[in-house]
């Protein structure tokens, strides 16, 4: 379906890679939105109200206004958000099924390798409260192994599924923290063009540009939310 939007789309959003997804495509499809600011670091996503449309208490999330018959509509989990707006605005997602099936690889791949593992790779890394050596090397290897797999796509391609699409956007967010997961840019030079070619589209840089409403708590060292983000404490 295509469709138009005359009521904001609701977005539950945190600057981390998974709410950068949706703030890109939003942004890209210039469609009207609003800002629902949870902060993750403080136990926001625990709250009642944003369990009700996001009952995996992660962010981000959406609530449509203007929902398939025209009635309201709450989608969670950042992948299926990215399919069902790039299905009802006709853009970002293809209609014919071997474009769309490229797509849809790409996107599960980053679902559920790239973005797991990679987050796996920051917490032991920076946040455990015990540096295990194993753990470290296992999320790293696999880390670097999947950067591999991106850099060998996009080789001689200009984004990972054919034209520019939501894979891209679920991808880039969490490619820009190469650095502080271990990776070297010489290794991956595919992957270091690509990031410069998504990076510097407008509406990329619009995504990245929203302002937090209080300032970011930095997790590295805040003792206490890292005890929320990472679910240890008692509710």
């Amino acid at each position: 379906m295509t469709a138009t939007q005359t009521a904001p789309i609701e977005l539950y959003y945190w600057p981390t890679p998974n709410g950068h997804k949706i703030s890109i495509m939003l942004e890209e499809l210039g469609v009207p939105y609003r800002l629902h600011f949870v902060n993750i670091g403080k136990g926001d996503q625990f709250k009642p109200e944003f369990l009700a449309i996001s009952p995996n208490n992660k962010m981000p999330a959406i609530v449509d206004p203007e929902g398939p018959d025209g009635q309201p509509i709450s989608v969670f989990e950042s992948g299926a958000i990215l399919q069902y707006l790039g299905r009802k605005f006709g853009r970002f997602y293809p209609t014919e099924e071997r474009a769309r099936v490229a797509v849809d690889q790409w996107l599960f791949w980053q679902m559920g390798g790239f973005g797991p593992m990679l987050g796996q790779n920051h917490h032991f890394s920076s946040y455990a409260p015990e540096k295990i050596p194993y753990a470290i090397k296992r999320y790293r290897d696999e880390t670097h192994r999947l950067y591999g797999v991106l850099d060998k796509q996009l080789t001689g391609n200009d984004f990972v599924a054919g034209d520019y699409s939501i894979a891209d956007m679920a991808i880039v967010g969490w490619a820009k923290l190469w650095e502080g997961q271990g990776m070297t840019a010489a290794e991956f030079p595919a992957v270091m063009a690509w990031l410069e070619r998504v990076s510097a589209r407008p509406a990329v840089e619009r995504a990245y540009a929203i302002k937090l409403p209080q300032p970011a708590l930095d997790l590295a060292t805040d003792k206490e939310a890292q005890k929320v983000l990472f679910n240890q404490r008692s509710r």
